[in-house]
């Protein structure tokens, strides 16, 4: 069971949405690559992979994470 009361904002952030899109364009390039049979640019899919989510959080820490200083709320 939970304790936390408030809603964590589920990554509606600027944040959230530069880290998915990398993994998406990693995911897709990697998929390409094997279908092509092409190593080289498959690594680069998987090198792009873990980029993604440490993308996510150096822009969480400069703000723009859910609630963060430079990131607007959206209002529902």
């Amino acid at each position: 069971m939970s304790t936390q009361t408030g809603d964590p904002g589920h990554g509606h952030s600027p944040a959230a949405w530069t880290a998915v899109i990398i993994m998406l364009v990693a995911i897709t390039l990697g998929t390409v690559a094997l279908f092509l049979d092409q190593w080289t640019l498959f690594y680069v899919g998987v090198g792009l992979l873990v980029l993604g989510p440490i993308v996510g959080w150096i822009l969480t820490k400069a703000g723009y994470g859910v609630n963060g200083a430079k990131s607007a709320p959206k209002a529902h």
